[in-house]
């Protein structure tokens, strides 16, 4: 059979429908979907591929899914370090955003990200930001899937004027990209302490009526719930409950600060959490207590936060931070295994979006979303357990090839849909813009 695509691997990994680990096996790809997987001397008789890949030291795994970002934000990594979060939001962030934030920014900052992204591995991200109709129209030309934040705040900026308009915008971005099959769109209210009630439910029933997702920070700080304790005599997960958002449509991030009784709740509602390690330990907003809520029954996905206060977009670092912090934090070595740390990082966070049917795991008839990682040097040797090298011992840099919907986004460690000299030689524009190194130096210290 003549087919598009087939890749030969070392070892395939598929994450679902079980903790399998395929030796010596192949994928077959075609219009863009898994059409076989097969051992290696099946498919070189079976197919005749348009395209081989003969990756005999690679393990393929799903794409990586960054279940939480702030893509465009890339362009300020690095301008505020060492801050608590509040500090570094409304002293130096929202300001330098007030600034400088246009649709000229989020383009060069989203295509910054996304080329981070894919040379680390990731296939798809779960965005949050400002002109997100920006952020979409950058990542369909790149290839790269997103699922689209559709922002809502209650203060003005040069998105939107007010919550009505915030709202309206978002459901016109949502119009326009429904038809696009690699971007999806999620409401994205801020978080509770920047969003009224008022705004909070129109999002809430507008997403039951588009049957999307509701992505928001919650719980980041204990600061945070002890504001809401204080002005609204309750905690902001209670909140959100009685205003109908603890459901299985919501995405809440960061989630440092839970009882046991808030973690039942969002069991018992099918809620998913997006955890951030890296970008919690930066802040030191609080540790998310991943193995009791896995032990709930709760879906846990992984993801990076933005650039500006992590520093970076990379998944394998998060997956390894993850499940170490796991195991700190509990007591416990065997909470968060390898193989489930895997799984937050690609699977979990397609459910979590809404897109488990067409991405994050590699299944036949899913989308060809894949990422190879040679394990053949001496960092990775021996290999007793491929799984374990990935999470424990490997890296980002190992990551040589990434096809999304079978389209090849990196080709041996090269960009094959991005021009990475354009994207650095606008990076150094912005960094021109933002500030000399005197005045840098001074934003992030005083």
């Amino acid at each position: 059979m003549n087919i598009d695509t087939l890749i030969h691997a070392r070892w395939i990994i598929p994450v679902a429908p079980d903790n399998r680990i395929l030796e010596d096996h192949s994928l077959a790809i075609h219009n863009g979907r898994i059409l076989d997987i097969l051992p290696t001397e099946l498919a070189k008789e079976n197919f005749t591929p348009e395209s081989e890949h003969h990756l005999d030291r690679h393990a393929l795994i799903p794409g990586l899914i960054n279940a939480h970002t702030h893509a465009s934000m890339s362009l300020l990594r690095g301008l505020a370090d060492d801050l608590p979060l509040m500090t570094w939001l409304e002293e130096h962030i929202w300001p330098a955003e007030g600034r400088w934030v246009s649709e000229e920014f989020v383009a060069d900052g989203t295509r910054l990200a996304i080329a981070e992204m894919i040379r680390g591995g990731t296939t798809c991200f779960n965005d949050m930001y400002f002109f997100p109709d920006v952020t979409g129209r950058v990542s369909s030309d790149a290839g790269m899937r997103a699922a689209v934040g559709l922002i809502l705040i209650d203060f003005p900026s040069s998105w939107a004027t007010n919550s009505d308009e915030y709202l309206h915008r978002g459901v016109e971005v949502h119009d326009q990209f429904r038809n696009n099959g690699l971007i999806t769109t999620a409401f994205a209210p801020h978080a509770p302490y920047t969003v009224s009630d008022g705004p909070l439910e129109k999002a809430r029933t507008l997403a039951d009526e588009l049957e999307i997702p509701i992505h928001m920070h919650v719980h980041e700080t204990a600061g945070e719930v002890a504001q809401s304790v204080e002005t609204l005599g309750k905690r902001p997960i209670q909140r959100l409950y009685e205003l109908g958002l603890i459901s299985p449509s919501l995405l809440a991030v960061h989630m440092t600060q839970l009882t046991d009784e808030e973690i039942a709740l969002m069991a018992d509602a099918g809620a998913s959490v997006a955890h951030c390690p890296e970008s919690n330990l930066k802040l030191a907003s609080g540790f998310c207590p991943v193995d009791k809520l896995i032990k709930a029954g709760v879906n846990v996905a992984i993801g990076t936060d933005g650039a500006a206060s992590n520093n970076d977009l990379d998944m394998f670092s998060e997956m390894r931070t993850a499940a170490l912090l796991a195991k700190g934090v509990s007591g416990d070595a065997s909470a968060v295994p390898a193989f489930t740390a895997l799984h937050m990082a690609t699977l979990n966070g397609a459910i979590a979006l809404g897109i488990a049917d067409e991405t994050g795991s590699l299944q036949v008839g899913k989308a060809a979303d894949i990422t190879a990682v040679d394990l053949g040097d001496l960092e990775t040797q021996p290999i007793y357990h491929p799984v374990s090298q990935l999470v424990y011992a490997t890296g980002r840099d190992k990551v040589t090839d990434v096809w999304v919907a079978g389209k090849q986004l990196l080709h041996s460690g090269e960009l094959t849909t991005l021009n990475s000299t354009d994207i650095l030689s606008r990076a150094k524009q912005w960094q021109s813009r933002i500030g000399e190194k005197d005045e840098i130096i001074e934003f992030s210290h005083d």
